[in-house]
């Protein structure tokens, strides 16, 4: 699939014919396509999120009064922050302002920041589905930001009886409703990854601007062919895990994004991929003599960007026997190495995927969130997996709620 700033490929190096692999869901996948386009317009699914008509709860200009604030404090967990991580590593160099991300329990980083910033100066976005995520809430108030009518504070939360929204009441906070259509991590181009978008100083529009274009012309043979091979390859149970080689450092937030989506979407009735980030070339070091010599059990998905490099590696002419070096810019040996990789791979016939950005702008970035969330949703259904529930992980909060009650 190509677009302007943007090309995939496979090579699933299946030994089943294409065809034969496309005719065995070809009937599934176009009702469920069908479906999938009356589902972009329904504003009671997940799926509007990718509508260009997508109705927000919010106005801009209600939040022209934060755009003041230099310093940003993002609170949340999972899809409630991946997102605008994702986002802002990808656009840093566009941004102008400093952003926090309390994404985990992580002591030192509250201690250093409170030691370090002056919370008056500082806008907190705390967001959670729910309202009541136990490490969200504990974060924030081990950070003692909440108080009465604070004019720095944006709560972001579901509208009904849940702590968050009960205290944006209670304290008069800043508040922004998260649709209870939309899943955590599903969530990033609507009001959770908009919001803090619009603060950074991304455009927006652009951000969404391009989220069908997998949806159009040739691309959608591509996408259908992508979906089926992948349903067959996780129906098989041969390869269980996805490495993500990232070769592009502006990327990596967004991996731990992508990762979420997979795992959390596709782990199920003992089925699903283990998707693990992997930075190159640093990890041809450590990882690679397992990824092309262990276990048969990996599709490799390689991320790269064709960054301009700014430097040049000089070498003094009186060292001999690295003239293959001289005059090389730093991208130049990162893409050989990227090249001799899918070299190896092709000649071993492990199968892998390629991503490769030409240009680092908000609309690519709009298009790699939609192309995996519909492809996810996607596989999922075809293999009778519930793409948009999490029930071990919920299990798992109930247990811990228990325990501090005790």
């Amino acid at each position: 699939m190509k677009q302007k700033n943007l090309e995939l490929k496979n090579n699933f190096q299946l030994k089943i014919p294409e065809g034969k692999i496309l005719k065995g869901f070809s009937k599934e996948y176009s009702n469920l396509f069908l479906k999938l386009n009356m589902e972009l317009k329904d504003q009671s699914k997940t799926l509007n999120v990718l509508d260009k008509k997508f109705s927000f709860n919010f106005k801009y200009s209600e939040l022209r009064k934060f755009k003041k604030f230099k310093k940003v404090a993002i609170v949340g967990m999972g899809g409630s922050i991946l997102g605008s991580e994702a986002i802002y590593n990808f656009l840093e160099e566009k941004i102008k302002k400093k952003f926090y991300f309390f994404n985990d329990i992580d002591e030192k980083k509250i201690l250093n920041f409170k030691k370090k910033e002056k919370f008056s100066k500082i806008l907190f976005i705390i967001i959670s589905k729910s309202g009541n995520t136990i490490e969200t809430l504990s974060n924030i108030f081990s950070l003692g930001i909440i108080k009465k009518n604070s004019k720095n504070i944006i709560i972001i939360s579901e509208k009904r009886d849940n702590f968050l929204f009960n205290l944006s009441k209670q304290y008069n906070l800043f508040y922004i409703e998260h649709k209870n259509s939309i899943g955590g991590r599903y969530s990033v181009l609507s009001e959770t990854g908009i919001i803090p978008s619009f603060l950074m100083g991304v455009n927006t529009k652009r951000l969404r601007s391009n989220l069908l274009m997998i949806l159009k012309g040739n691309n959608k043979k591509f996408f259908k062919r992508s979906v089926i091979s992948l349903t067959k390859i996780l129906s098989s149970t041969r390869y269980n895990n996805l490495i993500f080689l990232n070769y592009s450092p502006e990327l990596e937030k967004f991996l731990f994004w992508l990762q979420q989506l997979v795992a959390e979407s596709l782990g199920k009735k003992n089925k699903g991929f283990l998707p693990l980030i992997s930075n190159a070339p640093k990890d041809h070091h450590s990882l690679l003599q397992l990824y092309l010599d262990g276990p048969k059990d990996k599709i490799f998905y390689i991320f790269s960007a064709e960054n301009k490099s700014k430097v040049k590696i000089n070498i003094n002419r009186n060292i001999k026997d690295k003239d293959f070096l001289k005059n090389k810019f730093l991208q130049t040996v990162k893409n050989a190495q990227k090249k001799a990789l899918i070299q190896t791979l092709v000649t071993k016939k492990i199968p892998f995927r390629l991503f490769n950005i030409k240009r680092i702008d908000e609309s690519v970035l709009g298009s790699l969130f939609s192309y995996f969330i519909l492809e996810t949703i996607l596989v999922g259904k075809l293999l009778k997996i519930n793409p948009y529930d999490q029930p071990a992980v919920e299990q798992v909060k109930k247990y811990t709620k228990k325990l501090l009650i005790k």
